[in-house]
C-alpha cells in the first residue's frame, strides 16, 4: 500500500507547541478512515506509538545551519543491504535499511506476510533490479535505534 505522507508540522500533536529548529521529535502515521494522518510529539508529550499506528520514527527539526545529510548512491545502499542478509546480528539494521530505500523509492513494500514461525514479513520489490526481497520485520529494541541511526549515516554518506 502507498501512502502520500505529509511533510513535518513542526508542531507538537498533544500540546501545540511549535517545534523550534535542532528539536527532537517523534512522529506517527495512524489511519484516519483510509487516509494517514502524521502527528508530530514533542519528546515530553510522546506517549509512545499510538493504538492502531502504522509506523513512527524519532527524527530531529534541521537546523538552517547544519548541513544537510547527503547520503550514498543507492547502488551502494543496495549493496550494502545485501551484505546485511549474511550478518544475523544485524537484521535489524538490514530492516531499517529496506524501509530508508522504500522511502527513497528504491524498494516498493508490496505486501506483509508471516513466515512459518509467525514472524511478520516484509515483501519488497525493487525495480531497479527486477527483485523481490522477504525480510524479516525485525523492529530494533529502543536502546539499538540510536546505534543504528548512527551506523547508517557513518557508512551511507
Amino acid at each position: 500500500m502507498d501512502y502520500e505522507v505529509q511533510r513535518c508540522t513542526k508542531r507538537c500533536y498533544a500540546t501545540e507547541r511549535e517545534l523550534q529548529p535542532g528539536d527532537v521529535y517523534y512522529s506517527a502515521l495512524v489511519l484516519e478512515g483510509n487516509e494517514p494522518e502524521r502527528r508530530d510529539y514533542a519528546p515530553e508529550a510522546w506517549p509512545g506509538p499510538p493504538e492502531g499506528a502504522i509506523g513512527w520514527w524519532k527524527a530531529e527539526i534541521p537546523s538552517s545551519k547544519k548541513k544537510r545529510k547527503h547520503w550514498a548512491p543507492n547502488d551502494v545502499m543496495l549493496q550494502f543491504f545485501d551484505e546485511l542478509e549474511k550478518q544475523q546480528d544485524k537484521q535489524d539494521l538490514r530492516y531499517v535499511l529496506a524501509l530508508l530505500l522504500a522511502r527513497r523509492r528504491v524498494m516498493r513494500h508490496e505486501e506483509t506476510e508471516r513466515d512459518a514461525t509467525g514472524q511478520e514479513v516484509a515483501v519488497l520489490y525493487c525495480p531497479r533490479r527486477d527483485e523481490t526481497y522477504r525480510i524479516a520485520a525485525v523492529v530494533p529494541e529502543q536502546s539499538r535505534i540510536d546505534e543504528i541511526q548512527e551506523e547508517l549515516a557513518q557508512l551511507l554518506k
